[in-house]
């Protein structure tokens, strides 16, 4: 059976994801859909026309991560598409996060993506596309966003890098590396504060991400960039200096509370 596999399926991208597949791929027989909330996931594949198999995990628990590798066993699927995107992020401090969402957001933004990429590989074959939610925050460190940022660096450089290794099988492996999008991904990174005015000036529509995302892991590009500031905020941390961006994004932020 040639399956769709969509981990934080739930919300944000990854429902997303879920409904451009259901929607442009007729070849995909049935949708895996994974994440914590159950009713979520109910809900979203009622909403889809393919066939839909629902994990209630927690990825971020060895459990979780056993239940995925049980379920692959047990099925031995085509994977033609598998979208990494579970994740979240806190902003503020280092020393004002929380311990348990410090190293929160390193076990599923990079141990459990790392987890479920390692348990798919062997399900992935030619023509399989691999997509990896990373963000904007991996092309620089952002202060205020210190273990989110430095998360979603390791995502990039780990997709890019796994790219290399499966040259010449002809599965395809795209870093996502959207800036803002409107999802309620920030009603948990920020908790009620207000959105900075630049993010905000730049938020962008999940669908246009998701539908960009797609077609640039068809196309085998590596890295795929939403819109135009995105793309150049892209090529400003491959021309300009770190500390020098830094300095610039401190004056910005210092009026936002």
């Amino acid at each position: 059976m040639k399956i769709a596999l969509i981990t934080g399926a739930s919300s944000g991208l990854g429902a997303q994801f879920a409904r451009e597949i259901d929607r442009t791929m007729p070849g995909i027989q049935e949708i895996w859909l994974i994440a914590r909330r159950t009713e979520r996931l109910e809900t979203l594949a009622e909403e889809l026309q393919k066939s839909c198999r629902i994990l209630s995990v927690d990825l971020s628990t060895d459990e979780g991560i056993t239940c995925i590798q049980q379920e692959l066993e047990r099925k031995k699927p085509n994977i033609r598409i598998c979208a990494n995107c579970a994740g979240y992020g806190k902003v503020g401090s280092v020393a004002d996060i929380s311990y348990a969402h410090n190293t929160g957001m390193v076990q599923l933004n990079c141990v459990a993506l790392t987890a479920v990429t390692k348990l798919v590989l062997p399900y992935l074959q030619k023509g399989s596309l691999l997509i990896q939610i990373a963000s904007s925050a991996a092309f620089l460190p952002q202060p205020q966003f210190a273990v989110y940022a430095a998360s979603k660096s390791y995502v990039l450089s780990f997709s890019r890098a796994l790219r290399e290794e499966l040259h010449g099988t002809g599965i395809r492996v795209t870093a996502v590396c959207p800036g803002p999008v409107k999802t309620e991904f920030f009603d948990i990174a920020e908790e009620g504060k207000n959105i900075i005015w630049y993010k905000q000036l730049i938020m962008a529509d999940c669908e246009n991400v998701v539908h960009q995302a797609l077609t640039d892991g068809r196309k085998g590009k590596a890295v795929s960039v939403y819109g135009v500031w995105m793309k150049a905020f892209y090529l400003l941390t491959k021309l300009v200096p770190q500390q020098m961006i830094l300095s610039v994004t401190r004056l910005l932020n210092r009026d936002h509370s």
